[in-house]
């Protein structure tokens, strides 16, 4: 049986905004980590020199990078910001505050665990499992569907957002 076209084209499409689409609405905050968001899966955000687009772009992060800390108040839209290695100016819009640790595992039978995922995906490599009373999440900004994208004990994966609630 031969698929058209169209069909395969979004198909495609459909995956690739599961993987891309989704993050959470800018929220940045100064001294917090941050990731970047609003940024196509194939591109990156450019650090910039001064707080400016046509300043010299001195990095580039790629879009899901998480570990940026706004280390400054913003200047309009741009923030002074640091991966750990380099530091520069970033458009507030491309950035998004991750949670406190503060969610937990619930609606998980005792005997049973919640499967983290590589991807938002029931089919979807588990990287780990998490214990019916895990508390210590993190949200990361994305999520798609039911699926939420969270750090827990090191891991960073995708889990369904029914069973994970705030403290």
């Amino acid at each position: 049986m031969r698929i058209p076209a169209t069909i395969l084209f979004a198909c495609a499409a459909s995956f690739a905004s599961l993987l891309g689409v989704g993050a959470a609405s800018a929220q940045v905050v100064q001294g917090e980590e941050h990731c970047v968001v609003n940024v196509r899966t194939s591109d990156v955000l450019n650090v910039r020199a001064k707080p400016n687009a046509s300043s010299r772009v001195v990095m580039t992060l790629p879009y899901g990078r998480c570990g940026i800390v706004v280390t400054g108040p913003c200047k309009g839209a741009w923030c002074p910001a640091e991966d750990g290695h380099d530091a520069g100016w970033v458009h507030s819009r491309y950035l998004s505050m991750v949670s406190p640790a503060r969610y937990c595992v619930t609606g998980v039978q005792r005997n049973d665990k919640l499967n983290l995922r590589a991807y938002p995906s029931p089919s979807s490599r588990v990287l780990t499992w998490l214990a019916p009373d895990q508390c210590g999440i993190a949200f990361l900004p994305y999520s798609t569907g039911s699926w939420q994208k969270v750090r827990v004990d090191g891991y960073e994966g995708w889990a369904n957002r029914q069973y994970l609630s705030g403290q």
